[in-house]
């Protein structure tokens, strides 16, 4: 039998199927990491055929209410803490204590970070990344691909493109871990002192390798975030295309009010 709440209204029966179910999972009858009924369930439950509890279930999963993982059904989302990605995780006195960007804005949301290299070696510059960098396309350039979690949760995969000429005189870039202040800091170090950052933001729908990559359900949104990090003289000496879990994020900037 249908619940009270779908009984009368002019939306059609998937979409108030949809608002019940949220209903209680706001309410908390269904509560984090419950298991969604199944199809089954839930036809029976409100009398209706397979399509249309398919398309009530595609809509909480929009909402980013549920999460769908394939063989194991539909699940209400445990939510973590939201992290804000701002302007402040670049502040020189973070590198200075040994903290690399993602350490710093970690540890001011809360939440235990971690790191899994999954990449570090040369590669062709693309045509975006080369025109980014200033050199020709399929140049020589050291990338270096990492995938963030925070308690456990990944929450982002990144990946950073420097320029050859730079980083063969700089053998920490090619170790897993470069060292305290991370690859910023060593870039300092060797005199490419940062001056100025960059970035370009993009919302869509991540792809099925996305969706993989970070654990997300089916249709989950993702934010694209690529950024320039260049010197006082104006060259650009990484690179950083950064892919995000967009429910796990609030980006907050702070920039001057002035020309």
């Amino acid at each position: 039998m249908a619940s009270s709440g779908t009984a009368s209204s002019g939306k059609p029966k998937y979409l108030q199927i949809a608002d019940d179910l949220a209903e209680q999972i706001r309410a908390g009858s269904l509560a984090p990491g419950t298991a969604v009924p199944s199809e089954t369930e839930l036809m029976e439950r409100y009398g209706v055929a397979s399509g249309t509890v398919r398309k009530a279930v595609a809509e909480l999963r929009t909402t980013q209410l549920i999460e769908t993982h394939h063989g194991r059904g539909s699940f209400v989302r445990s939510r973590p803490p939201v992290q804000r990605k701002s302007s402040d995780r670049f502040r020189r006195a973070h590198r200075k204590a040994g903290k690399a960007a993602y350490l710093a804005e970690a540890e001011q949301s809360g939440g235990v970070p971690s790191v899994t290299v999954l990449h570090i070696g040369p590669t062709e510059a693309s045509p975006e990344i080369a025109e980014r960098l200033g050199v020709s396309p399929g140049a020589k350039v050291l990338a270096r691909r990492r995938r963030y979690f925070r308690d456990g949760t990944p929450t982002e995969e990144a990946t950073s493109f420097l320029p050859w000429d730079i980083v063969k005189d700089i053998p920490e870039m090619f170790a897993e871990n470069p060292g305290p202040g991370g690859i910023y800091a060593r870039l300092e170090e060797h005199g490419f002192v940062l001056a100025e950052f960059t970035e370009t933001v993009q919302a869509r729908l991540a792809t099925k390798t996305e969706t993989s990559a970070l654990a997300l359900s089916p249709g989950s949104p993702v934010i694209h975030l690529v950024r320039n990090a260049a010197t006082a003289d104006g060259r650009v000496v990484e690179v950083c295309d950064t892919l995000m879990a967009a429910d796990q994020f609030v980006l907050d900037y702070r920039f001057p009010a002035r020309d």
